[in-house]
């Protein structure tokens, strides 16, 4: 939004990353440099010639700003992983071996790879699987 909000559309792609002090072409702004011996007398030459002034700086703080903020955590899982993992219990309860057998499993997972994927339902849900195990407890009574 920062981007969006200083671009200057008379002016080229370039022209408007340079005044932002961004990039438009990362290999030219940190360039690879050949290992070449030190050459005496050469130190200061070339240091001028290749910065510009940025004019609009503010633009480079938001965006260093909003980098330095901490990544909120989105600790979902799809829903279709959700429902796979509750069909295998609701028909197979614990027996893992036959989890792995029914037709559900459409990518092959072995037992363990199930056994993982409830570990992390269990995880990511504590309260839901909490209630999905104790909805089916009564289940299991009335068939027996």
């Amino acid at each position: 939004s920062q981007i969006r909000h200083a671009w200057d559309s008379t002016k080229s792609v370039a022209q408007n990353l340079a005044e932002m002090g961004l990039a438009a072409d990362p290999n030219k702004a940190v360039p690879i440099r050949k290992r070449q011996l030190p050459v005496m007398g050469v130190e200061g030459a070339g240091q001028e010639e290749g910065k510009r002034i940025v004019q609009k700086p503010y633009v480079l703080a938001e965006l260093e700003y909003e980098a330095s903020l901490p990544e909120k955590k989105s600790e979902t899982l799809s829903r279709d992983l959700i429902e796979y993992v509750q069909h295998m219990i609701r028909n197979h309860g614990v027996a893992r071996e036959a989890m792995a057998r029914d037709e559900k499993n459409y990518y092959q997972d072995t037992p363990k790879q199930i056994k993982s994927k409830i570990r992390v339902y269990k995880r990511f849900y504590p309260q839901e699987f909490q209630a999905f195990t104790a909805a089916l407890q009564p289940e299991k009574m009335d068939h027996q």
